[in-house]
């Protein structure tokens, strides 16, 4: 009897113990917030950089002012009516380049060489930019602008002359590019892509008929036979035929289209 006294008497011992060890507090060794004697940041570093970005802010403003000032003080009729209207033009110098794209020379790498000078953008993600486009390259000859050229969808347009850089010279070198791109996609097999850019050229150039005859060719290759009859039609009508000549490059090529175009409404008449 004593002897199963003792046994219970361990067995409640025992469950005890595991009891006080199962309940027992589990300590964490948390490193503390702050420790004593340390400081809490009272902001004052970030103010003072809000500070610095302001007054760096306003140092900008003023150099634009000043370039804007001399710009305006050295330019002459065409170039100061550009400048006004914050775009690049032909004949601008260094200083009405950046009045005209609203930038300083730290938005600019400068290559020079001789009488020469190339300005092109520091960040091809944030491109200058005038009233016109993006800005990606600014030649200037012996101090004045010769050259610029804007990043378009089809690659960078090229200003020369002062005819490109009218209304009417932005519009027909944009329908030259994007009949070249339509040239190269109709020659890899991609008619839909090259109906599309000599659609947007002919809006560009209603002038050029030569376009109604690459529209037509591509909706002749494309298996649309009506389209492309009436598409080869509305070219020849267009054009004033005793009055083409085949002298130089352009009117052979007009010729050779008007001969393939009459070819090609007899046969498509001949399988209607």
């Amino acid at each position: 009897m004593d002897e199963r006294m003792k046994t219970f008497s361990a067995a409640l011992l025992v469950g005890a113990l595991t009891l006080s060890v199962g309940c027992a507090k589990k300590h964490v060794n948390e490193q503390p917030i702050i420790e004593q004697g340390d400081r809490v940041d009272d902001g004052s570093y970030a103010v003072a950089e809000a500070r610095d970005r302001v007054a760096e802010r306003q140092r900008q403003a003023a150099d634009q002012r000043d370039i804007e000032a001399e710009a305006l003080a050295t330019c002459e009729g065409d170039v100061c009516d550009a400048v006004v209207r914050d775009e690049v033009w032909l004949g601008m110098n260094e200083t009405q380049v950046l009045a005209a794209t609203g930038t300083t020379e730290s938005a600019w790498n400068l290559r020079r060489s001789g009488g020469s000078t190339v300005m092109t953008p520091r960040d091809a993600g944030m491109m200058p930019s005038d009233a016109v486009g993006a800005v990606a390259m600014v030649q200037l000859a012996d101090g004045t602008v010769s050259r610029y050229g804007y990043q378009e969808a089809q690659g960078v347009r090229l200003v020369s002359t002062p005819d490109q850089a009218t209304t009417e010279g932005r519009a027909a070198e944009m329908a030259e590019s994007l009949l070249r791109e339509g040239d190269e996609l109709a020659a890899a097999g991609r008619l839909d892509a090259a109906l599309d850019r000599y659609d947007r050229a002919s809006i560009l150039a209603p002038g050029d008929p030569l376009i109604d005859y690459r529209v037509a060719s591509v909706l002749d290759k494309a298996l649309r036979p009506i389209e492309a009859l009436i598409q080869y039609e509305l070219f020849l009508h267009r054009l004033d035929l005793e009055r083409i000549e085949a002298r130089g490059e352009a009117s052979a090529r007009l010729a050779e289209a008007i001969a393939l175009a009459q070819q090609r409404i007899v046969v498509l008449e001949r399988s209607r």
